[in-house]
């Protein structure tokens, strides 16, 4: 337990009659007045008491619920706390003038002065100074983030946090991570584990929204001994709505663009006996070209394809949406033959702007919606990919 600091008293001096320093006019040096009388001051100590916690001198002081600045016999009436670089620490005396505390969390490494002052019911104050050092942390953590900032991404856009170390105290790391938008609307936090934040509204973002991530993790302890070293703002901007309804029995897609239908296109998506999930999957990465190996999602040497054209990821286990052109062209529309995947024309080396791959393609950015139905799949588990509009608003603010 820390120890209470010393108490510094501030006196103050009172004449008779309740004038201050007051004197008359004859009084000689020794105090007696010219008619001989002696004088009636007093001296009376403020009854405010002021302790600060931790102690004056603390070193390894802890960056959460240690910092506490009391009054007993009268009220705070200031607190001052600034850390080694003459910031300041914001916080607020509670309404009865009996404590202050600060609005956050402290940084590590840094050493804090703390000056306060209270009064009594008299007016008399009491003040009191003290300093202190954090812990330095031997661990320290941060968060990757998505999307990247400056971009514009699609309304179904979830901000996902992906940190590099685990965590355990989930609500102080919470309480670090802030997404704000405009216009408002409100926003809700969900783990997978211990080291993957998801942040998004109950329904998607309304398209031109401005949405700032704030990332004030400085100091946070995420886990014992272990201290965020994160302090950062990221901007994003919601584009124009796009949501595209891939109907797996009829083998078409039909892209939405404000509600509007843009386009219908054929499509080709899982066999039978390799069916594409059902459910709301939003684009994540963007390739003109990138290979295609069965290895690295369980289908051993099934294929390995080298050059698939106009790629975009759904989901972290490996479903695309993406051009084929090893196909025949009568396959889209007509029959699913992938091994999950929603394949679209192509032609070999993505260098035809006029095929449905090529202009689905140009017409999509990170974020937008692509919405599976009828397969004779499950649907996609929240947490594979960015796609937690598939998990009720419910269950997401549980």
């Amino acid at each position: 337990m820390l120890a209470l600091g010393a108490l510094l008293l501030l006196v103050t001096a009172c004449g008779g009659g309740g004038g201050g320093n007051k004197s008359t006019s004859g009084s000689d040096p020794k105090g007696g007045t010219s008619d001989g009388k002696a004088s009636t001051s007093d001296t009376v100590a403020s009854t405010a008491v002021v302790t600060i916690l931790p102690k004056d001198g603390a070193t390894d002081v802890s960056t959460t619920g240690t910092l506490k600045v009391t009054a007993q016999g009268g009220k705070l009436s200031t607190v001052t706390v600034k850390d080694d670089k003459g910031g300041t620490v914001e916080g607020a005396i509670s309404t009865d003038g009996s404590g202050w505390v600060p609005a956050g969390h402290l940084d590590t490494s840094t050493q804090y002065t703390v000056d306060a002052v209270a009064k009594d019911a008299s007016g008399r104050e009491s003040d009191k100074h003290s300093s202190f050092t954090t812990v330095t942390p031997k661990n320290t953590f941060i968060g990757y983030f998505t999307p990247e900032d400056g971009s514009t991404v699609g309304v179904g856009m979830e901000v996902y946090l992906n940190f590099n170390r685990p965590i355990t105290n989930k609500k102080a790391v919470e309480d670090g991570v802030k997404v704000t938008a405009s216009p408002a609307v409100p926003v809700a936090a969900h783990w997978y584990g211990d080291q993957q934040l998801y942040i998004r509204p109950q329904e998607y973002w309304a398209a031109g929204t401005k949405v700032t991530l704030s990332l004030n993790l400085d100091g946070v302890e995420g886990a014992p001994g272990v201290y965020g070293k994160q302090h950062k703002d990221v901007h994003f901007t919601v584009g124009r709505r796009q949501v595209s309804i891939v109907d797996a029995a009829k083998h078409t897609m039909t892209v939405y663009r404000d509600n509007k239908v843009l386009r219908t296109i054929p499509i080709s998506s899982g066999a039978p006996d390799h069916t594409t999930y059902n459910g709301k999957m939003v684009i994540s990465e963007k390739y003109i070209k990138t290979r295609m190996n069965g290895d690295t999602v369980g289908f051993g040497g099934e294929y390995d394809i080298k050059d698939v054209p106009h790629a975009m990821r759904l989901t972290t286990s490996g479903t695309f949406i993406h051009g084929n052109y090893w196909a025949a062209t009568s396959v889209f529309g007509n029959s699913n033959t992938s091994h999950g995947c929603v394949g679209l024309h192509d032609v070999r080396g993505a260098g035809d702007p006029s095929t449905p791959a090529a202009w689905f393609y140009n017409q999509s950015i990170i974020g937008d919606v692509v919405q599976v139905q009828n397969s004779k799949d499950k649907t996609v588990q929240w947490y594979n990919g960015l796609n937690g509009w598939n998990l009720p608003w419910s269950e997401w603010t549980a």
